[in-house]
């Protein structure tokens, strides 16, 4: 085998420039400021983006899933007729049934193992509707919540040869069955059997005071508990252990929702192999089967390349290259396996008809984001449009990719596509028709021209996240000066305004003391005065007792 990948490996690319993916990092930064300045539609995408496996994983899937529909496009009436009448979809949604997409009445009818268009009827037929049809809603107190209204008869299946216990101590659903009908995870992923199955099982169904019992109704046991009547709880007025009976809620509660995941790892098993039958639901299975296998190969040694590119430490066009034809030479090896005649010269041509192609391809991306931006800032604005937003991450990779392959003057993914098919049309195998899917050749370059997309829209997204990045860095920087000299001004303005305070402080404090020297100088003068004052009073008095003195002496003489 080694010999064989020794011979393959004879096809080289003259005079690639080894342009660095740093180098087309700073150039897009210095290029695209103003367009990166409000770019931030990929945040919420950083951990697939800025993650190599995550990023890889997204392309895989993308180009496999655009690759699948794109056959299936070619799929007629004999297709449909063995489809039960269903034309070819191979969309997740379509056979992987989710949880959300169920409580909205949107069902994986696509899905040959489990019918969810049954589940979901049987699910709306158990609750009350209004006139326009809409299910009904009520209050409920100790929930707190709207609950929607059940029909009487909606848990029937459920009480139907059960244990009901005596007359004084009942059987109590501790989930109840009114929680179970209402959750749209359990009639999606459930079904109806395996519902009563738990409710009536030994973890769920418990001893409880008949009086209890009818207290508790459809009730969630930990909101029945915290109820009140009169002020009282059910511990107060019932003979029940609020202990116990919040543990065996708990073992019920865990084992609901265990048997809830084991469902939706069944309903995403089910669907995934739904998925894959009907993708080879056609004449010549096994012939397909056969092609599918090499392209579901050639994928996975392509993104394994690229993954390998995005986390070496020396990214450039040379390396990028080189993974490339080694990924390509892996899986010509891998073909031979599926292809008993042919010779190795017919290996070579296909190998040849490929890597040329690809990467003269991925030279002149190379070289338009190195030189030239249009398509780059074009594949910004469409990331910047609000109507791309809500899209997944996967779709808007592989329309960057397309978006950039476009702006080369002759390049495109179908233009690639062709080329490649071109150069394997004079293989003859490789030119017979398969029914339904078109020739080999066709198939292989029509995969080649959407991964081709996919690795440029990956390498792109992420040339633009780094930007951003960058972008976002040097604002936060140029904002942190910003700040720290407003700072810096209003410390100045404070030490400015302390210093004014200070001064006014200082003369008020100055004036006060000249103001209480002036009052006391006012008091002591006063004082002062009275004293003086209050001598020459006394003086007069004397001078008056004397002359009272001699009167009376003249009067007892």
């Amino acid at each position: 085998m080694s010999k064989e990948n020794a011979n393959l490996k004879i096809f080289e690319i003259k005079g690639a420039d080894s342009f660095d993916f740093n180098e087309l990092e700073n150039k897009l930064q210095s290029e695209l400021e103003f367009q990166l300045s409000d770019l931030d539609v990929l945040k919420d995408e950083k951990k697939n983006i800025g993650n190599d496996e995550n990023l890889g994983n997204i392309i895989k899937d993308v180009v496999w899933e655009q690759f699948l529909n794109q056959v299936a496009a070619k799929a007629g009436e004999d297709f449909i007729k063995e489809n039960k009448g269903l034309t070819l979809d191979l969309r997740k949604e379509a056979h992987i049934q989710t949880t959300e997409n169920f409580d909205k009445g949107i069902i994986a009818t696509h899905n040959s193992k489990i019918d969810y268009q049954q589940r979901h009827d049987d699910y709306q037929a158990r609750f009350q509707k209004d006139e326009m049809g809409k299910i009904k809603t009520k209050y409920d107190s100790r929930s707190g919540k709207e609950q929607k209204v059940l029909n009487k008869g909606a848990r029937g299946d459920f009480d139907r040869g059960r244990d009901k216990g005596s007359a004084s101590v009942h059987k109590d659903h501790t989930i109840s069955t009114a929680e179970i009908n209402r959750d749209a995870e359990a009639n999606a992923h459930l079904g109806r059997a395996e519902q009563v199955a738990f409710a009536n099982s030994e973890k769920n169904l418990n001893d409880l005071d008949s009086s209890a019992n009818q207290s508790k109704g459809d009730s969630n046991m930990y909101d029945w508990l915290k109820s009140e009547r009169d002020g009282k709880k059910p511990v107060d007025r019932f003979n029940i252990n609020e202990k116990k009976l919040k543990g065996k809620y708990q073992i019920a509660r865990e084992e609901y929702e265990n048997i809830k995941q084991e469902g939706i790892h069944k309903s995403k098993e089910a669907g995934k192999q739904s998925r894959k039958e009907e993708s080879f639901k056609m004449t010549g299975k096994a012939l397909r089967t056969a092609v599918m296998l090499i392209f579901a190969e050639f994928i996975k040694e392509i993104i394994g390349k690229l993954i390998k590119w995005l986390k070496s430490a020396q990214k450039n066009l040379n390396t990028l290259i080189e993974h490339i034809k080694e990924a390509i030479n892996s899986f010509i090896v891998k073909l031979k396996t599926h292809l008993i005649n042919a010779s190795n010269s017919v290996l070579t041509t296909i190998f040849v008809a490929l890597v040329g192609p690809i990467v003269r391809t991925l030279k002149k991306v190379w070289i338009l984001l190195k030189q030239g931006w249009k398509s780059v800032k074009e594949a910004v604005e469409y990331l910047k449009n609000p109507e791309n937003e809500d899209k997944p991450l996967n779709i808007r990779l592989l329309e960057v990719g397309k978006i950039v392959m476009a702006g080369l003057s002759a390049v495109s993914a179908i233009v690639l596509g062709e080329a490649i098919e071109k150069s394997l049309m004079v293989i003859p195998f490789l030119a017979v028709e398969i029914p339904l899917l078109g020739s080999l050749a066709n198939l292989i370059g029509l995969f080649a021209g959407g991964l081709t997309a996919g690795i440029i829209g990956a390498i792109v997204i992420n040339l633009i996240d780094k930007a951003v990045q960058k972008e976002q860095k040097n604002n936060n920087v140029s904002k942190q000066i910003k700040k720290s000299n407003e700072i810096l001004s209003t410390q100045s303005q404070l030490i400015e305004l302390n210093s004014k305070q200070f001064a006014i402080s200082k003369e008020k404090v100055t004036n006060s003391i000249a103001e209480r020297n002036k009052k006391a100088k006012d008091e002591i003068n006063k004082s002062l005065n009275s004293i003086f004052n209050e001598d020459v009073s006394n003086s007069k008095n004397e001078n008056s007792f004397d002359e009272m003195e001699r009167i009376l002496k003249g009067l007892l003489d």
